[in-house]
């Protein structure tokens, strides 16, 4: 059977962290799947991706949890989906139980590695199959918490290549861009620590930090404390079209991360045109092949990072060579269209 009706049981939605679902629903019901969004909270961000309106999602959307199995059995989905093995999962067992029809979810990365729930693998057996974003992931999924293999899924999440390519030069001076929430993950401050190196070599470029979260006190401080008031800014929490604007303007992506499942910001980079330089932890090398689109660095290595970004913002040709190849990667196996067409597969599959 073809899947035609999909219910999606979220944490929050929207969420401005959460591109990648939010361009799913919106690529799904493009090719016709109606979608029903079931969010456990409402949101709480100021700002909302352009795509949510563009594609109608909040018409979509029941925040009244006492109103999901009336608004299920209205709806008459073939199969429940829920983000992250946390909260979205239970409910999504539950819901799906009682609509008898299957369900699925997919796990990222906090889900898997930090905050785990303690039951993943019983959560795993009552799906009908677990989706995660890298081979990464799917070894500890396996390794881990016990989970048979054969019912875990490999689908990176995708970028919408049309909306995210190429436009124009990098801005000058030379802009080091990272695209990334403002928490302890993402270490940061490894990032300030680069950029006051490349600052002691001479070396030409500004740094834009673009996203919010606890920490953005904390790297204001060590931001002035370093002497790097006038070369990095906190651009703050951005909009989708914003980001573009910020990738096609970009000389060199970065992401210093301590952990990642797959980031999707690395993708939008690369769907652009812009080489990246990052930690190799997760998934990180699956999407970033060293030295043909970009450059891997140990965690927590300052020296290295800004040794890699160095060689990027001095030797224009090979980051143009690894940009250009960067994009090519993206569009064969990190497009939003294949990412949805995988999960489509999935679908199809268990209700068959």
């Amino acid at each position: 059977m073809s899947v035609g009706r999909v219910a999606y049981v979220l944490n929050t939605f929207p969420k401005l962290s959460e591109t990648f679902i939010t361009n799913e629903l919106a690529e799904l019901r493009r090719r016709g799947v109606d979608v029903l969004i079931l969010s456990l909270r409402r949101p709480v961000d100021a700002l909302e991706h352009e795509v949510v309106a563009e594609a109608g999602l909040l018409d979509r959307a029941v925040y009244d949890a006492t109103e999901f199995r009336t608004s299920l059995r209205a709806f008459m989905p073939d199969v429940v989906h829920a983000h992250f093995a946390t909260d979205p999962t239970t409910v999504a067992a539950e819901l799906a139980n009682d609509a008898d029809v299957p369900f699925t979810f997919t796990a990222h990365g906090y889900d898997i590695y930090r905050r785990p729930p303690a039951d993943f693998a019983r959560r795993a057996a009552r799906a009908a199959a677990v989706v995660t974003v890298s081979h990464a992931n799917a070894r500890s999924i396996t390794t881990r918490f016990g989970v048979d293999d054969a019912r875990v899924r490999v689908i990176p999440c995708g970028v919408d290549t049309a909306r995210f390519h190429p436009n124009g030069p990098a801005a000058s001076p030379l802009a080091v861009v990272t695209v990334a929430r403002l928490v302890p993950v993402k270490n940061l401050g490894l990032l300030l620590d680069a950029c006051a190196l490349l600052r002691t070599r001479g070396i030409p470029f500004r740094a834009v930090l673009v996203g919010d979260g606890r920490m953005r006190d904390e790297l204001t401080a060590t931001r002035d404390r370093l002497g790097l008031s006038d070369t990095v800014e906190l651009a703050g929490a951005a909009t989708q079209e914003r980001v573009v604007r910020f990738w096609q303007h970009a000389a060199v992506a970065a992401l210093t991360s301590e952990s990642e499942g797959m980031p999707v910001s690395l993708m939008e980079a690369g769907a652009c045109g812009v080489p990246t330089v990052a930690t190799a932890v997760g998934g990180v090398p699956e999407l970033i092949e060293d030295g043909a689109t970009g450059i891997l660095v140990p965690p927590g290595d300052s020296a290295a990072l800004a040794a890699a970004l160095e060689r990027l913002l001095c030797d224009r040709e090979l980051a143009s060579r690894l940009g250009a190849a960067a994009r090519h990667r993206v569009e064969e196996r990190f497009s939003l269209r294949g990412q949805v067409s995988a999960l489509l597969g999935v679908w199809d599959e268990v209700t068959a």
